[in-house]
């Protein structure tokens, strides 16, 4: 008998289960939602809310305690088809979203169930999602639309540079008209010649 004995197997060995519960609660805090199951969701959520928490606390002890908890995977990225290391699931933690949910005292992560299920196995699938990620994924927006404003500021040319650049085009127009009224007069000279 299971009686108040808390958690899910989810048809895994303890030592599966808890590489399982790391992996997914480092693909949230890197990636701030991931579609899985609603019985890994469920199981993923409390431990997530365990290591904000943590997060918020911002110590040292607190910084280590949860490396413990969760490892210290490298957020990689890719330029330019190459891998490059954009720094750390536990630096995101602590400097991104521990700060971000300090007014906040509880309820980080929501489950947004699917329609969809999954092929194969026809499981439920849900969405796990940060809360308050709509915000700064806002505030990015905005400030990628300021920086290609003031980007688009500094490429048009100022008064001065215009002028430069419209006397040269004159300069340049003066040349070939007169290179080409060359041409047209020994085009004249020759035409007569053959008749």
């Amino acid at each position: 008998m299971r009686h108040r004995v808390a958690g899910r197997r989810l048809s895994r060995t303890s030592e599966h289960r808890l590489a399982m519960r790391r992996s997914l609660a480092a693909s949230l805090f890197e990636h701030e939602t991931i579609s899985t199951t609603i019985e890994k969701a469920k199981e993923v959520k409390a431990f997530a809310e365990k290591l904000i928490t943590l997060a918020k606390k911002g110590t040292l002890a607190a910084r280590r305690r949860a490396i413990a908890m969760l490892g210290d995977r490298d957020i990689i990225g890719f330029e330019d088809s190459k891998a490059v290391k954009k720094g750390t699931i536990i630096g995101k933690l602590f400097s991104e979203l521990g700060p971000r949910y300090l007014d906040r005292p509880g309820g980080y992560t929501r489950i947004i169930r699917l329609s969809l299920r999954r092929l194969g196995d026809n499981g439920r699938l849900v969405l796990l999602q940060l809360v308050g990620g709509e915000e700064s994924l806002k505030e990015q927006t905005k400030a990628a639309g300021k920086a290609t404003r003031k980007k688009a500021k500094a490429e048009q040319p100022s008064e001065t540079e215009e002028v430069t650049d419209a006397e040269e085009i004159v300069e340049a127009e003066e040349v070939t008209e007169n290179d080409s009224g060359a041409d047209e007069t020994n085009d004249e000279e020759e035409q007569p010649d053959k008749q």
